[in-house]
């Protein structure tokens, strides 16, 4: 009996052991990156707010389309 109880414990603890490394192989393999903030402009014509890489630039205004940019009226 003292000889199955050690087995078991022996091979719970290989199991846990091998599902740790595995856990950690995974970390390892796909980094969570954070992402890096982006600067927020608000539309001239209509105020809405949007990524500056998303945005359409004119005359050092921002807007969120072309349209937006042509009825746009000073």
């Amino acid at each position: 009996m003292g000889k199955i109880l050690f087995l078991l414990i022996v091979g719970l603890v290989f199991y846990v052991g091998w599902k740790l490394a595995a856990r950690a192989a995974g970390a390892r393999r796909n980094p969570a990156a954070p992402r890096e903030a982006e600067r927020m402009v608000a539309c001239r014509q209509c105020g809405v707010h949007l990524p500056i890489s998303e945005s359409v630039e004119a005359g050092g205004d921002r807007f969120c389309s072309d349209e937006h940019k042509r009825m746009f009226v000073r």
